[in-house]
């Protein structure tokens, strides 16, 4: 069985816009490069980016739908990032120095009962993933499509916030994963965990609204993951159409 990877994406800022390359390099220890280098601390967050801290501490989906229907482009060298969102006119800023511009531009995504966007951080030594460690999150299309069928019509991938994603395997084979490496181009990594989901899953990415219960679907695998996150054992570039060897 041929595994093929389909799509790289990062985001550049947690939970504000997600971006598509063709192909990255690696680094062992990291998370993809850029992704979630920064985020938007809430009002109730003291946290300043020097160390790791939990979704928690940030404005993300699962509190506020209407931030899944960003999309997002980084200037690698000048490490400017240009958001867009269908009720808003584009925003480029630099996160480090204008990081009020996107707490302005953001103003009514956040919903008034939540604590509201108050700063925009930089992860100092790593990126604000949804793990203890470095994480890159491997995401299998077959499984998506299983999730597809339980809920009577397609979904879109961007419900799931991954980082890689492959065709070619059978549903949920990726759980059987954890601890076994994998090589893509010329990169290894090993799946670490599997990826417990929350109420962003149930955001259209196209509309920023809640309309499908996806844990619902998920509960009837009696289970509440999708996609496993993954360490980088060994760096490299990794492209889409490399072949992924389960080794």
């Amino acid at each position: 069985m041929t595994r093929q990877l389909t799509a790289i994406w990062r985001f550049p800022i947690k939970s504000h816009g997600r971006e598509a390359l063709d192909a990255v390099n690696l680094t062992a220890g990291q998370t993809l490069p850029w992704d979630r280098h920064w985020a938007v601390a809430h009002e109730q967050s003291q946290v300043d980016g020097a160390e790791w801290a939990p979704c928690q501490h940030f404005s993300r989906g699962s509190k506020a739908p209407a931030l899944a229907a960003i999309s997002a482009h980084l200037d690698e060298n000048s490490a400017t990032v240009t958001l867009s969102h269908p009720d808003r006119d584009d925003l480029t800023f630099h996160p480090d120095t204008e990081g009020d511009r996107l707490i302005d531009w953001g103003q009514g995504l956040v919903p008034d009962n939540r604590a509201q966007s108050a700063r925009v951080i930089r992860g100092q030594q790593r990126g604000f993933t949804d793990s203890v460690f470095p994480s890159i999150t491997l995401c299998n299309l077959s499984s998506h499509r299983a999730v597809e069928q339980r809920v009577g019509h397609a979904l879109s991938i961007h419900r799931w916030r991954g980082n890689l994603w492959f065709d070619g395997g059978a549903p949920w084979e990726e759980f059987d994963w954890i601890n076994r490496e994998i090589r893509i181009g010329e990169a290894i990594l090993i799946p670490r965990e599997r990826t417990d989901r929350c109420l962003a899953t149930h955001n259209n990415p196209d509309t920023g609204t809640r309309d499908t219960d996806v844990l619902n679907a998920l509960d009837s695998w009696n289970h509440r993951d999708f996609s496993v996150r993954a360490e980088v054992l060994r760096g490299g570039r990794i492209a889409t159409g490399d072949s992924i060897e389960v080794l």
